[in-house]
């Protein structure tokens, strides 16, 4: 168990550095100003994942991460408050990129294998990539502009 939360915590630093880079980037909020919400929400899902191996229940650790954040950011527990002013500095987008990104990686199941289908395999994903973002930016950039948002 001890093995799996040092991963977990390895992980979760690693999508917390990376969300907070992106979070500033994209958002314009300091990474010291988002610090406190990041680490809160890499200690809520690391007991989220902790309960689903601790528990004889058969729910994925989603649902124990979500139970947890709601229950920290209820009004009537102490200390809410600050969980809710520190986490609103973290932008939703600024999480899911880093996420998608390792999904991305992970249908390999792990980096050895992703690094075993060769270098040409490897520039063509990463121009896959590329091609990918670039499109839904162009996009995005149209409809936002057609609608007057930016």
């Amino acid at each position: 168990m001890l093995r799996n939360i040092q991963e977990w915590s390895l992980l979760l630093g690693i999508f917390g550095l990376s969300a907070l880079f992106g979070n500033w980037m994209g958002f314009d909020i300091l990474p010291f100003d988002a610090l406190p919400g990041m680490l809160t929400l890499i200690v809520i899902a690391l007991a989220g994942m902790i309960v689903q191996k601790l528990l004889p229940f058969q729910l994925p650790s989603v649902a124990y991460i979500g139970l947890i954040g709601v229950l920290v950011s209820m009004p009537w527990i102490p200390g809410s408050s600050y969980v809710v002013a520190w986490t609103e500095q973290v932008e939703l987008l600024a999480l899911t990129t880093p996420i998608l990104a390792y999904a991305g990686i992970s249908i390999g199941r792990n980096w050895t294998d992703f690094l075993s289908l060769g270098w040409r395999s490897i520039v063509v994903a990463v121009f896959v990539f590329l091609g990918t973002f670039i499109g839904s930016a162009l996009i995005a950039e149209v409809v936002l502009r057609m609608q007057g948002i930016i």
